[in-house]
């Protein structure tokens, strides 16, 4: 999927990566999504951010998480 809505300007916000040249870089858009889960607010917040840049930066966030398996040490008390 092309990510036409994710900038990155040197000159804006440190070049973090923002959407759509705007000053609301793609970490407080996933920011914004957890402290306002419902999206009717987050709309009324914020009228300038679009489904589609929700989306994008859901999508470019996700390609920075890696695959791996991590264990777990399990803790040897029982449960009665």
């Amino acid at each position: 999927m092309k990510l036409d809505r994710i900038t990155s300007n040197p000159n804006r916000m440190n070049g973090q990566p923002c959407i759509r040249d705007l000053r609301l870089t793609v970490r407080r858009v996933i920011e914004l999504l957890a402290t306002y889960p419902d999206r009717e607010e987050l709309r009324q917040e914020f009228p300038e951010l679009e489904d589609e840049d929700i989306q994008q930066a859901l999508i470019y966030t996700s390609t920075y998480l890696d695959d791996r398996i991590i264990e777990l040490r399990l803790n040897n008390e029982t449960v009665a």
